[in-house]
């Protein structure tokens, strides 16, 4: 049986451990990405609905934007590039600095549209400044009837032997299935992550 005064301090004692001891907690670490992809590809509307803001506003991006997009275990430092064809030229100006790429293809477009997005992830995945990095490629728009599957997409873009040997994720995503999204998202985290780390034991 614990004395009476000994009992009667021992709140106070927790208290003050709790308090004391507890701290800041710790920074989230945070990374700079680009994301690129064709107009209509829903690059905007994807970032604008992680970052819980109102779809009234948003507006599609015509030169570059960059949001901070919060997770629990990292911040993503976004920049986003406009996918119009004058603008398309310039994207490598805005790659320096990068350490991962989202690319976001539009999974029912035109025939003539998916070979320009293949085209250009094509560029990005040989482009010096991108070529070691982790890609996220996103296939949006999978809610629509025309929707591509991962798998045709995949056979179409040739990405088994084109980023063979590259870290890459290609997942199916739409604005109506937000955890599937941020799971993709994930994913790109823990590469992110493991890339920290080999650069720490390099």
């Amino acid at each position: 049986r614990v004395p009476w005064g000994i009992a009667e301090d021992l709140p106070l004692e927790w208290c003050f451990r709790a308090l004391c001891c507890k701290g800041p907690p710790p920074a989230r670490p945070e990374y700079d990405l680009v994301c690129i992809g064709l107009t209509g590809s829903g690059k905007t509307s994807l970032l604008s609905k992680l970052c819980s803001e109102s779809p009234e506003n948003v507006v599609s991006t015509t030169g570059f934007s960059i949001k901070a997009v919060p997770f629990q275990n990292a911040i993503l430092n976004v920049k986003e590039l406009g996918g119009a064809d004058n603008i398309r030229k310039y994207w490598s100006r805005y790659y320096q600095g990068s350490q991962g790429v989202i690319f976001v293809l539009d999974s029912a477009s035109s025939e003539d549209d998916l070979e320009t997005a293949r085209n250009e992830l094509h560029s990005a995945l040989q482009h010096p400044q991108l070529c070691t990095l982790p890609f996220l490629i996103l296939a949006n728009h999978q809610d629509k009837p025309a929707a591509r599957s991962v798998q045709e997409v995949k056979k179409y873009f040739e990405l088994e032997p084109l980023a063979r040997g590259k870290r890459w994720i290609l997942q199916p995503c739409s604005l109506d299935d937000m955890d599937a999204l941020k799971d993709s998202f994930s994913q790109l985290i823990n590469l992110l992550e493991e890339k920290d780390h080999e650069a720490v034991r390099m």
